[in-house]
């Protein structure tokens, strides 16, 4: 049984390991409700994005055809950008999403790359022996559209210069403080009239609009434009999207990991006053019975 010394110093540092998870945890909570709000403030820039996309590809007469449209006959090869976060101490979250891509993937044909967002990302696919073609690590706590324009145009380039005949997109959905949900969309080619709503897209009916209009400048200029914004666009909101769950997985683990360390510390404090309470019990009845031997010895 350990001395009561030690076990001071074990519920010392129970206390203090509580303190710091606490800590993390209202960090947390005021970073989640901060993405939140960046999320909300791209949805209507990607809203009307992607009806003017949607209008484009309706136009009668339409006679062109933009690169990142195009489906290809035979797809060779794949690039998947998964995104993760660069810190730990966030439960499953980073574990759940980078099962999530590989079990996703693992029966795919052709060959499989991936431009991985987050340290931990990166070094749990190192460990798998995955393709990582790229690396984006170190994005900034609250990431503008600027800091992330690159993986965009990494994507972009990666298909029009056919080294990816498709590219998917791999985060994880922010539904609720309680729940994430880690999704795959496919990124390149975009398709106008696919099923699955696009991160950023509204939500609400898809009803193509047959309604012509002359867009200044022409059409052509105009979809070369939007298309590549709108493909970093959903990028951009994905990250946004999973630091999001990332911040509330965090706050939920380390509200568990408060609890644990209270419960824990409150078990070691009761057994060490129990030991206490025995140790003063064994003293007193030391000292009882050696006031009646004493008292035995001086009687004649």
């Amino acid at each position: 049984m350990p001395s009561g010394r030690e076990m001071r110093l074990r519920i010392r540092s129970i206390q203090n390991i509580a303190q710091v998870t606490r800590a993390l945890q209202a960090v947390s909570a005021s970073k989640v409700r901060r993405a939140q709000q960046a999320v909300m403030a791209t949805r209507p820039y990607a809203a009307n994005a992607w009806r003017v996309l949607q209008h484009l590809s309706t136009q009668p007469g339409r006679a062109f055809l933009h690169p990142l449209l195009q489906e290809r006959p035979e797809v060779r090869r794949v690039l998947v950008v998964l995104v993760t976060g660069d810190r730990g101490l966030a439960g499953a979250y980073n574990i759940n999403v980078v099962r999530f891509a590989l079990e996703r993937f693992r029966g795919v044909a052709a060959p499989v790359g991936y431009a991985v967002i987050g340290r931990k990302g990166r070094d749990l696919m190192s460990r798998r022996r995955a393709d990582i073609r790229a690396d984006f690590s170190g994005l900034p706590a609250e990431p503008s559209f600027a800091d992330v324009s690159a993986i965009g145009r990494l994507a972009v380039e990666e298909f029009l210069e056919a080294r990816a005949d498709q590219v998917f997109l791999v985060y994880t959905d922010f539904i609720s403080m309680l729940r994430q949900i880690p999704r795959v969309m496919k990124l390149l080619p975009l398709e106008l009239d696919f099923g699955e709503v696009a991160a950023g897209a509204p939500t609400g009916g898809t009803t193509a609009m047959t309604t012509a209009y002359i867009y200044e400048p022409g059409e052509t200029e105009l979809i070369g434009q939007i298309v590549p914004r709108f493909t970093a666009l959903q990028i951009y909101q994905a990250i946004l999207e999973s630091q999001a769950s990332e911040h509330a997985a965090r706050m939920v683990a380390m509200q568990n990991a408060t609890q644990n360390a209270n419960e824990l510390g409150g078990a070691l404090r009761l057994q060490y006053n129990k030991a206490r309470q025995q140790s003063i019990t064994n003293d007193m009845l030391d000292i009882a019975g050696g006031a009646e031997a004493l008292a035995q010895a001086r009687r004649p």
